[in-house]
């Protein structure tokens, strides 16, 4: 699924290198396919799992924005993290010095040039309060990084509506490979807690705290 009108979107990210299983990708199934969270909600959230690559932004998640999701939730894993880091922002920024998993980088340092040097995301402290109350270890974080992570955080910000990305830190190896439906400890912790991050947001949403209840993007802005 790639979104569509009035609900809630979630995504993660898929292998990239030096990360042949990305756990991201793993969350964001998890938690789209949650009978609970479909209660919650009211309808079932929709679930984009990003390719690793520069170029997925224009051919995976502009056409989802285009159907205008009411919130964004977006997970991407971060390997130097110990716990759970809820971005504040996104910057105009991009490393040169890290291929995406087609082995491209990107053109230029600036992932929009002309646009703003960063972007707030306004739903990001109060997500962060709520894992917390559901019991998660979480800190917020300014740094999103300068690869595919921030890109397209930066890029879905820009549409106006409740968006947060949540960096996930990299599930510690097991002695059994990881198959479908088998308990995971870390991960189904953060799939119970952003429950809640979801529900914030679609609660944002519903409220109008964005530019409207559906994604609208800047008129202002040079895309």
């Amino acid at each position: 699924m790639t979104g569509a009108p009035g609900r809630l979107l979630i995504t993660g990210f898929g292998p990239f290198p030096r990360v042949p299983d990305n756990p991201s990708a793993r969350v964001a199934r998890r938690l789209a396919r949650l009978p609970h969270l479909r209660r919650i909600l009211g309808k079932a959230p929709d679930c984009l799992v990003l390719d690793t690559r520069y170029a997925a932004l224009d051919t995976q998640l502009a056409p989802a924005l285009a159907r205008r999701p009411a919130a964004l939730l977006m997970i991407g894993v971060a390997a130097s993290r110990r716990r759970v880091g809820v971005e504040t922002r996104a910057v105009n920024r991009v490393s040169r010095l890290f291929p995406d998993a087609a082995g491209a980088v990107s053109r230029s340092l600036a992932f929009e040039p002309g646009a703003p040097a960063l972007r707030p995301s306004p739903a990001a402290e109060t997500v962060r309060v709520a894992l917390r109350r559901a019991g998660l270890d979480v800190a917020a974080s300014r740094d999103a990084g300068r690869y595919l992570c921030n890109a397209a955080y930066f890029r879905a910000l820009a549409e106006g509506c409740p968006a947060v990305f949540l960096h996930i830190p990299m599930p510690p190896p097991t002695k059994r490979p990881v198959r479908a439906g088998r308990p995971h400890h870390e991960l189904d912790a953060w799939v119970a807690a952003f429950v809640e991050a979801a529900r914030v947001l679609m609660l944002r949403a519903r409220r109008g705290q964005g530019v409207g209840t559906f994604c609208v993007r800047r008129s202002t802005e040079s895309r």
